[in-house]
């Protein structure tokens, strides 16, 4: 049986049984990995086929034997005959075996053969033989988790200087507003102080700039949401391309942990010391304990029981449910 694997849109193979389950058990293929062979109709996920357990059995695929005289059976071209010192064999040009256009020697070394093309079922052609991007990308100083690769604190970090100096420009109106009124007072001692001099300013304050401020604030405020929810990034995290993920399954967190828990309760959390030395301390000991972390899990990932990884679109792909 030769059995293929695809993940990120990339294709692998063919392996066999052994192999396959080899690599389960060591981690290197992942249950939410894509599978095809003979009997198959379609790529599965290997989870589905597995029944989320670390070993393959395809009891329902029937093993035909393999015609010894069909293999032995092959034509040796002389240009392309390599022996091999310890075997003596011969091995035989893909291209002409399958009757391909003939590549050059260093096209042929440096070219990976899509052996799928030749059999009688095609698996999905979206699944290309070409090294990821998101592999490609990792370098030696990446963490990398299972099949993602950790967001850099500095990319955090720079994602959350971008989302707060958006926030402050739409702000800016009713901050440029209240300076020409001389400002916020520092004797305001209680809460009742507070709210009379809220109300005094608002009553001073132009309804336009009012409205130009507010109109600023919702549409900042309904694009993050947007983002958040269709992505699992916000504007600063676009920019930066990263990406906030589940910690088990590596996708989209649920919505609860990613809007409620991750996005709100923070709002909640560092609004009332917006304008304080507190919410920079807040934001300084997230992303000490995420330093020390060996998964960058700060204080905000244990709240939500998320990562932040580097974006990549497979992450954005939904989990197919287990019936």
């Amino acid at each position: 049986m030769q059995i293929f694997l695809a993940r990120n849109n990339v294709q692998a193979g063919p392996y066999t049984l052994d192999q396959l389950n080899i690599m389960l058990t060591s981690g290197e293929v992942l249950l939410d990995d894509l599978v095809w062979h003979e009997g198959l109709d379609q790529w599965q996920r290997v989870g589905n086929l597995t029944n989320n357990q670390p070993f393959y059995r395809p009891t329902h695929v029937a093993m035909p034997e393999v015609n010894d005289s069909i293999i032995n059976n092959v034509t040796v071209f002389p240009e392309d005959a390599e022996t091999d010192a310890n075997k003596g064999n011969q091995s035989v040009s893909l291209d002409r075996l399958y009757g391909k256009p003939e590549r050059s020697i260093d096209t042929a070394k440096n070219t990976k053969a899509d052996m799928t093309t030749n059999r009688h079922y095609k698996p999905n052609s979206n699944v290309s033989l070409n090294k990821s991007g998101a592999a490609n990308a990792t370098s030696a100083k990446d963490k990398v988790v299972g099949n993602v690769v950790l967001a850099p604190i500095m990319s955090r970090l720079l994602a959350t200087a971008i989302d707060w100096l958006l926030l402050i420009i739409a702000f800016l109106p009713l901050f440029m507003a209240i300076n020409k009124l001389g400002g916020f007072p520092t004797d305001l001692a209680s809460i009742d102080q507070m709210l009379a001099f809220s109300v005094n300013l608002a009553e001073k304050i132009p309804q336009s700039t009012q409205l130009i401020s507010n109109v600023m604030l919702f549409g900042f405020v309904i694009i993050q949401l947007v983002f958040i929810i269709l992505r699992g990034q916000s504007i600063g995290k676009v920019i930066t391309g990263i990406r906030i993920v589940d910690q088990t399954t590596h996708h989209l967190p649920s919505f609860f942990r990613l809007v409620v828990m991750r996005t709100i309760l923070l709002i909640l959390i560092y609004l009332p010391f917006f304008t304080t030395f507190i919410a920079a301390l807040l934001l300084a000991v997230n992303y000490y304990l995420a330093s020390k972390s060996s998964k960058n899990i700060g204080w905000h990932d244990k709240l939500a029981k998320t990562l932040v990884v580097k974006a990549d679109s497979s992450q954005l792909v939904k989990e197919p449910k287990i019936k």
